[in-house]
């Protein structure tokens, strides 16, 4: 189902044409508005009239995270406090959290781009829809909420954490379809077998995940575990929360980006050229509808490409291939360059092994180590020794074969690794760097 055919299933050319008319919009508003954006175009030596095609948009200067935290809390909103009906900000695990801003058209906005996200999973009004995201400064749970109601379905608030009562939930409402990341639906199903529920037996028919890098591996994991559809969306706190782009249930085969609201640019990480499509490098993000917060060429740090062929379901939009990881998460062990979605894939291939990973860092001299903490089913780990020897032997060298890196193997028991109820924290680093 279409949510919004008018647009979008436009024509390319319309498509181009109206970004530009949008692009052209917002340029002029945060020069005039935001101070920090006149000084960044001054400094960069070009001005809103210089952007007469959507090749000028390379023109213009990029914004980090950084410049969200150096502005903190309100410096880059472009309309006053009277205008800003809601404030959602980062979790700040490295600093100062970044602070978003929407009016109540963003807020619309927001609602109907999550409306169509929903329906590009299959979902009606007829659907009730569980929604495990965060509630609160994140916004993963509020976003999605809003979208649900648009949509007309029915919606349960659970947020996150309360496991048992979740599974309770999911068998007493009959919710069928679920939003939360893919790990802790993982968790979910775990905990769901333990509690003796069977968990392919609820209602539910599709997941709404993201949040988080995962792999086909994982989403095969989960679609066996419960019997669903598993499908990604995408979306990040600074250009509005979820519902930037969606995968959906027709193609599975990349994310629809919402291309009458946003501007995709793939650019190399290290030079900042923009990318052709079908390169992969890092995801840059313009806004061109958004009132209270814009955002100009946005470097997301999230690793992907841009696919421009039609999907099978009409919608005409660009599409992003899932994100493989962030530049900054990227591991390099001796340099050779490594995501962990890359050793998810690796290890979800390998019979015996759970889903439930861990990736320690560390640096022995002057070389950085890597060791993987898997855990394995409790069949294998009631194997005799040998061969858990054998299985941590094959681990080693599929990852040396694919992906180049000479990696320490840990098998660790069932259960055993943390679960998390919003982000999976992979990595551990103890380098002192």
């Amino acid at each position: 189902m279409i949510y919004n055919e008018e647009f979008e299933t436009l024509p390319r050319e319309a498509v181009e044409a109206l970004q530009l008319k949008r692009l052209q919009q917002v340029v002029s508003r945060v020069y005039h508005t935001v101070g920090f954006y006149k000084k960044a175009f001054d400094n960069a030596g070009v001005a809103p009239e210089d952007v007469r095609s959507l090749d000028d948009l390379k023109r213009l200067p990029f914004t980090v995270k950084q410049d969200l935290r150096d502005n903190y809390p309100f410096g880059l909103f472009s309309v006053p406090m009277t205008s800003i009906v809601r404030l959602h900000a980062s979790s700040g695990t490295t600093g100062k959290p970044t602070v978003v801003g929407y009016t109540k058209r963003d807020v619309d906005t927001w609602a109907t781009l999550m409306a169509r996200s929903f329906a590009a999973a299959g979902l009606t009004r007829n659907d009730i829809i569980h929604n495990s995201y965060g509630y609160g400064l994140f916004t993963g749970g509020l976003g999605a909420h809003y979208g649900a109601e648009k949509l007309g379905a029915s919606v349960i608030p659970m947020s996150g954490g309360s496991t048992k009562k979740q599974i309770m939930l999911l068998q007493d409402f009959g919710p069928t379809a679920i939003c939360c990341t893919p790990s802790y639906l993982l968790f979910l199903a775990e905990a769901g077998k333990e509690m003796g529920v069977d968990m392919k037996a609820l209602k539910l028919r599709v997941g709404i995940l993201g949040a988080e890098p995962w792999s086909e591996r994982m989403r095969a994991q989960i679609e066996k575990e419960l019997d669903i559809t598993a499908l990604n969306i995408y979306g990040l706190s600074e250009v509005m929360g979820p519902g930037v782009a969606m995968e959906c249930i027709e193609g599975r085969n990349g994310l629809h980006i919402y291309e009458d609201h946003f501007i995709a640019e793939i650019i190399d990480p290290k030079t900042g050229e923009v990318l052709p499509y079908g390169e992969t490098g890092e995801l840059v993000f313009t806004t061109i509808t958004k009132e209270a917060f814009p955002l100009i060429r946005y470097r997301t740090k999230d690793i992907t490409r841009l696919m421009p062929e039609v999907c099978t379901c009409g919608r005409t939009f660009v599409r992003m291939e899932r994100v493989s990881g962030r530049s900054d998460d990227m591991l390099i062990i001796r340099g050779v360059n490594v995501f962990p979605s890359q050793i998810e894939s690796v290890i979800m291939e390998i019979e015996g092994l759970e889903p439930h990973y861990q990736l320690i860092v560390d640096r022995e001299g002057s070389l950085d180590t890597l060791e993987i903490q898997v855990e394995v089913s409790e069949r294998v780990f009631s194997d005799e020794i040998r061969g858990l020897q054998s299985l941590e032997k094959r681990i080693k060298k599929d990852v040396k074969d694919y992906l180049g890196v000479t990696a320490k193997v840990k098998l660790v028991e069932p259960k055993s690794l943390q679960r998390f109820e919003g982000k999976a924290q992979r990595v551990v680093d103890k380098r002192n760097i």
